[in-house]
C-alpha cells in the first residue's frame, strides 16, 4: 500500500503561484508513475500533469502548459506540482495519485493510489 498526502494548497490571487507537494509513505515511489488531478465543483475530474518513475517524461493538459511544472524527488518519496500564473479556472481540489509501472499515464483509471486532496482557490 502507498499512502499519499498532499499539502501546499490555499487561497491565492490570480497571477500568483503555489507549490503542491505529495508525500508518500508505505512504499518507495521510485517504481511508480505519479499524476496530479483536479476536480472543480460540478465538473469531472481531469488530469493536470503526469510524470514517469524517473522524472524524465512528463505530460501536461493543454490548459496548464507553460504555467505548471510537475517534478519528483524519489529520494524524498515526494512529488511536486509548481503552479504559476494561476487563473480563477484553476480553482479545484487537487489530488496526487500513483500508478505502478514505468510508463506515464493520463487516465485516472490507471492510478491505484490516491491522496485526499488539497484545495486550491484562485481569486480573480
Amino acid at each position: 500500500q502507498v499512502q499519499l498526502v498532499e499539502s501546499g494548497g490555499g487561497l491565492v490571487q490570480a497571477g500568483g503561484s503555489l507549490r503542491l507537494s505529495c508525500a508518500a509513505s508505505g512504499r518507495t515511489l521510485s517504481t511508480y508513475a505519479m499524476g496530479w488531478f483536479r476536480q472543480a465543483p460540478g465538473k469531472e475530474r481531469e488530469i493536470v500533469a503526469a510524470i514517469n518513475w524517473s522524472g524524465g517524461i512528463t505530460y501536461y493538459v493543454d490548459s496548464v502548459k507553460g504555467r505548471f511544472t510537475i517534478s519528483r524527488d524519489n529520494g524524498k518519496n515526494t512529488g511536486y506540482l509548481q503552479m504559476s500564473s494561476l487563473k480563477a479556472e484553476d480553482t479545484a481540489v487537487y489530488h496526487c495519485a500513483a500508478a505502478r509501472g514505468f510508463g506515464i499515464f493520463s487516465q485516472g483509471a490507471m492510478y491505484e493510489f490516491w491522496g485526499q486532496g488539497t484545495q486550491v482557490t484562485v481569486s480573480s
